[in-house]
């Protein structure tokens, strides 16, 4: 079978244009093989950068000697395409016009092919930015943490992602959003004696055991702590239940998956006691613990940047990859186009004057 041959990008393009591109290569998690070779074969053909390539990941990097360096971060891979008859969030792209605005719809759209058309669409036209840059671009975000192409660098080359500042193009609608919550799941299984329905009383019910837990979740007040001037809302919530074999059967066992959004004023350590302590007398299995990461906005970098997009930072209240860099020591920020809302929704669109607006705020940061 003959290789596949990546499919040329122009990234001197309308970067709206370049977005549309981005979304006919198909690119579901697991399968970004084909879009990280025709990124990596554009960012080759820019002798003012020197590139890496690290499984289906790609950085391309500046080499100016500049006082400061940032990176410019978003992920190539998509969750699945919808599969409802006449929905567009799918491939391939599709334009539209509204309200006398083009309007790009497919699946990627917001979440994140218009963030990585204009990373790559500067990393093209910036031949010597101000500050030295750092595009990254990487595989399999839409998945389990533990399978993450950033993660993946950070232990086969952290030194590709040391930096002062980074930028997620992660959709904020062109707003900055500092920092990110943290988030944990974990699961509370109640056990019981099974029995037959119709002698109900000489076993004992494990989905009634679950009212306790369930109550406790009603009850509790989520809290909003403010962290460096912003607003973060927690969250505690139940995201699953199960039990039961059979319509004739007192189940013996029944388990709730719960899901905590804790602000960045926690360690994953006081997000896990605090869950404990509201669940006091339960065991809590979990599953997934991801920190959250501080704003960071008062670092000269954060600051000359919030400066540069003119509006007022926002809190962003679900998680994502800025907690990486935070881990590392590199302050971070959300800011893409396109509304988060938007996100894996069977209509998924960008405008074209919302890839172009973070293109403009970006390339006058990285020059002025």
């Amino acid at each position: 079978m003959a290789a596949m041959i990546a499919p040329d990008l122009d990234l001197a393009a309308d970067p709206a244009e370049l977005t549309a591109d981005l979304i006919d290569l198909e690119s579901v998690s697991g399968g970004e093989g084909p879009i990280a070779d025709a990124v990596e074969a554009a960012l080759r053909r820019l002798p003012h950068l020197t590139v890496h390539r690290d499984g289906d990941a790609v950085v391309a990097r500046t080499e100016l000697g500049r006082d400061e360096r940032v990176v410019l971060a978003g992920h190539l891979d998509t969750v699945p395409l919808t599969t409802l008859p006449g929905a567009r969030g799918t491939v391939p792209s599709s334009w539209e016009e509204a309200d006398g605005h083009r309007v790009l719809y497919g699946r990627g759209a917001t979440d994140m092919k218009g963030g990585v058309a204009v990373q790559l669409a500067l990393a093209a036209a910036l031949t010597e930015p101000n500050r030295d840059v750092s595009y990254v671009f990487y595989d399999h975000e839409e998945v389990d943490a533990a399978a993450s192409g950033l993660g993946r660098l950070q232990r086969n080359a952290p030194e590709l992602l040391e930096a002062d500042f980074a930028v997620l193009l992660e959709p904020t609608d062109g707003t900055v959003e500092g920092g990110c919550n943290g988030t944990m799941r974990f699961r509370i299984t109640t056990t019981g004696r099974a029995a037959h329905s119709g002698r109900s009383w000489i076993g004992e019910n494990a989905i009634h055991k679950q009212a306790d837990v369930l109550a406790r979740l009603a009850a509790y007040t989520p809290r909003t702590i403010t962290v460096e001037g912003l607003d973060y809302r927690e969250g505690l919530n139940a995201t699953g239940i199960g039990g039961g074999v059979a319509g004739n059967v007192v189940p013996d066992t029944a388990h709730v998956e719960i899901n905590y959004r804790f602000a960045p004023d926690k360690t994953p350590e006081q997000a896990v006691a605090h869950v404990r302590e509201v669940f006091a007398g339960y065991e809590l299995e979990f599953t997934d613990l991801s920190a959250a990461a501080r704003p960071g906005l008062d670092r000269p970098a954060a600051a000359a940047f919030v400066a540069a997009v003119g509006q007022e930072p926002k809190p962003k209240y679900g998680w994502t990859d800025v907690a990486r860099f935070s881990a590392m020591g590199v302050p971070a920020v959300n800011f893409g186009p396109g509304d988060a809302l938007l996100a894996h929704t069977d209509d998924e669109h960008v405008s074209a004057e919302a890839v172009r607006e973070c293109y403009r705020a970006l390339a006058a940061w990285l020059t002025d």
